[in-house]
């Protein structure tokens, strides 16, 4: 079996340099879950709402009392038409209507960005299903290298969870991390998510299951052959947390 070398291998081995790890690098985003204090999306809405209210309750206040009031405070004041009366109301219901459009919309945009229970649940069965059984090619120079479990791995099963949320879920605010004592072969991940208030456990063991024999482009001979040690992961997660 061929297997293409890159090019910085072939210059490596040449030069009797060591390499990283050979895992395959994934990014996914991440933030903090929330925490019990209201978020600023929320606080805006109630905001707005509690400004529409207040817009349509001024709406409703009678001319005989503005009038009335107006006398108080500035006896030489010339009268309002009734016209203004209706134009003002006119604007006031526009604005509340618009505050309250305006808060519907803050909301459907929360809860766009939020992680259900049953979202995470799902995502995180199919991230499993995904990693488990999945294997990766190490470095030749350094096949006992241990797996970097605290940085690149745990940004995969980040991106994995994210990728089976299905349609309607956010494609962000996943958190998977590290617990337990650092370990090269094993490891465990406490999986959140923005919104959700499930947590979840994922347990990763990875088994050195043999080599696979390639060559290196542009060598010949015994200085071509390459044996690229092969790693298999074992994958299963489980509700609650590690």
């Amino acid at each position: 079996m061929r297997v293409s070398v890159p090019r910085r291998l072939r210059r490596r081995r040449s030069e009797g340099e060591g390499l990283g790890s050979g895992s395959t690098r994934c990014t996914a985003t991440t933030s903090d879950k929330g925490g019990p204090e209201m978020s600023e999306p929320t606080g805006l809405t109630i905001f707005l709402f509690v400004l529409a209210a207040v817009l349509v309750l001024m709406a409703c206040i009678k001319a005989d009392r503005v009038r009335s009031w107006r006398e108080s405070v500035n006896p030489s004041a010339p009268d309002l038409p009734d016209g203004a009366f209706v134009a003002g109301r006119i604007i006031l219901v526009v604005m509340a209507v618009t505050c309250v459009v305006v808060g519907f919309q803050g909301l459907a945009v929360q809860d766009n960005g939020e992680w259900s229970d049953d979202e995470l649940t799902s995502a995180v069965k199919g991230a499993t299903r995904s990693l488990d059984g999945s294997f990766n090619y190490g470095d030749p120079l350094e096949e006992d290298a241990p797996a970097d479990f605290d940085g690149e791995y745990a940004r995969k099963v980040e991106q994995e969870v994210v990728e089976h949320g299905g349609g309607d879920a956010p494609q962000l605010g996943v958190d998977a991390t590290s617990v337990g004592p650092a370990v090269s072969d094993q490891a465990q991940y406490r999986i959140t998510a923005n919104g959700a208030d499930t947590a979840f456990c994922m347990d990763v063991k990875r088994t050195h299951d043999g080599y696979i024999e390639t060559v290196a482009p542009g060598l010949s001979g015994d200085a071509a052959a390459v044996k690229l040690p092969r790693y298999t992961f074992t994958v299963s997660s489980r509700s609650g947390d590690c």
